[in-house]
């Protein structure tokens, strides 16, 4: 199973275009990366703040007869996106329920799913946002990045061809993905 890749320099949010692609085309299985986000959306309605240099990416799949709930699905892309940044750094990393992955008490990523129907078909969005280069400063939520916690380096385009590769292995096992 192989993601189709979508490459943007600037978009609302990789969400939204992933939404616009699954309504515009015949694409059941797909990854929106885009340089920049000018709104992006994290849980309960609240601002991804999307600093350049990040990675901001949304998966698309079309969910055949799949027998996990949501919850279960966003523990399962919580597990792979932590697998992702135990790459980089031997810290340990934690699961802040629902969607949020913290290393030192701070803040380095975000997940945000949505479920969509469009003809007849339901699918589900997986946005990342990992905070690699840089980090936000929010009053009383802490974020941190990749590079300052690992303290090297990181190139943008490894985590995203890494994340990608994760997804193509894992997710067809999870949830039957053709």
């Amino acid at each position: 199973m192989k993601f189709k890749k979508f490459k943007f320099k600037k978009v609302k949010s990789t969400n939204n275009t992933a939404i616009r692609i699954i309504k515009e085309t015949n694409y059941n299985l797909g990854m929106v990366v885009a340089e920049t986000q000018v709104n992006g959306r994290g849980q309960y309605g609240r601002k991804w703040i999307s600093s350049k240099g990040n990675l901001f990416i949304s998966f698309f799949n079309q969910l055949n007869e799949v027998n996990l709930s949501i919850s279960a699905i966003t523990k399962i892309n919580c597990l792979l996106v932590k697998k992702l940044l135990s790459s980089f750094t031997s810290k340990k990393i934690l699961f802040k329920k629902p969607n949020d992955l913290l290393i030192d008490k701070k803040k380095i990523s975000g997940i945000l799913q949505e479920v969509i129907f469009v003809r007849n078909k339901k699918f589900l969005i997986t946005g990342i946002g990992i905070n690699i280069k840089k980090n936000p400063i929010i009053r009383n939520y802490p974020a941190t990045n990749l590079q300052e916690v690992s303290k090297k380096s990181i190139s943008k385009l490894s985590v995203e061809n890494k994340l990608k590769q994760l997804f193509e292995k894992n997710l067809s096992k999870l949830y039957n993905i053709r």
